[in-house]
């Protein structure tokens, strides 16, 4: 039996393109003793996947090899198994790769097959892991204050705004429509919405923040990211997930003044969910309690079919989706 995989054949110089993929052909793997084989359903789309197709040996994981399986997580059922804690028709969600079928391993979580796989990826796995560490852990929120979150219509950003609503702050998220802007209000309850390509965005930002900003949740970078830095508040938070609009960039953007970072007694920290694993536990705990209780909601962008990946991940870059991007087949 054969299935298909997506390689990497060589790294993007700037913007992803299709043709850094290479659609293969595999042979299905013979099984030895405590392995187990899943073919997946549903696969997430994400940012980080940009940082795993850098050549450099100093991140938070190794870059993907020219050769090697595309990176990704997904969710699936075990079809055959020689291991006793994975039987055949377990639904596991983990790591595994742009590949129809992956064997499976240890670090794998089983998962209730009665909850959808969307809701899995979209909330309750490293997405509401990365929302809820990154606010909770490193912005330590407080009632009151304010939040400005950039990428704030996709799947993290979205969770990271009403979550910090149900905390008790005031919320406002930066995305890049009016469209996403509007449902951002309507729908999660943000208590403002701006479009970062307005050109009166720092006049905006200052109505809808009046009092400053408190807690700023990166995770796109860009030209916006001085303006919002500028309004800090003393003592403010930064909490870097990610700066998208960087990661084509072979020489990122200067970042923002040590002197204000000093005078104002600010806190800026990188953030990487895999250094917070061990609340994963009590962040799904919490994100199911305000899921069952109506305070947030998540939504999915969904593709369909195994070859419409590399495409997707165009779509994702381009800022195409609302919620989490995920691709079924």
């Amino acid at each position: 039996m054969t299935y298909k995989a997506f390689t990497l054949s060589k790294y993007p110089q700037g913007h992803i393109t299709t043709d850094i993929f290479e659609l293969v052909t595999l042979a299905q793997p013979t099984l030895k003793e405590g392995e187990f084989l899943v073919k997946q359903t549903h696969m997430s789309l994400d940012p980080a996947m940009r940082t795993w197709l850098q050549p450099r040996e100093d991140s938070y994981l190794p870059p993907v090899q020219i050769g090697e399986v595309m990176r990704s997580y997904g969710v699936g059922v075990v079809v055959d198994s020689l291991n006793a804690q994975f039987p055949v028709g377990t639904h596991v969600v983990g790591v595994t790769g742009w590949s129809e079928y992956v064997l499976g391993h240890a670090d794998m979580q089983v998962i209730d097959a009665s909850i959808p796989a969307e809701a899995i990826l979209a909330l309750f796995y490293f997405t509401g892991l990365t929302a809820y560490a990154g606010l909770m852990k490193v912005g330590k929120p407080k009632k009151g204050e304010t939040l400005v979150v950039t990428g704030a219509a996709g799947s993290v950003g979205s969770l990271v705004g009403q979550l910090a609503k149900a905390e008790g702050l005031r919320v406002v998220g930066v995305a890049g429509s009016d469209e996403k802007c509007k449902w951002l209000v309507e729908e999660l309850g943000f208590d403002a919405a701006l479009n970062y390509k307005a050109e009166d965005f720092e006049a905006q930002l200052r109505v809808a923040a009046p009092n400053g900003v408190d807690v700023f949740y990166e995770n796109t970078g860009g030209s916006i990211q001085e303006i919002i830095f500028n309004q800090l508040n003393r003592y403010a938070r930064v909490i870097v997930c990610g700066v998208l609009a960087d990661y084509d960039h072979e020489v990122p953007a200067k970042g923002p003044s040590w002197v204000d970072i000093n005078l104002k007694s600010l806190r800026v920290q990188g953030f990487i969910v895999t250094d917070y694993a061990s609340f994963a536990d009590e962040a799904m705990s919490v994100l199911g309690r305000y899921l069952a209780e109506g305070k947030i909601q998540y939504k999915t962008y969904t593709v369909e079919g195994f070859e419409s990946l590399p495409e997707g991940l165009m779509k994702l870059f381009k800022g195409e989706n609302t919620g989490k991007f995920i691709v079924k087949f």
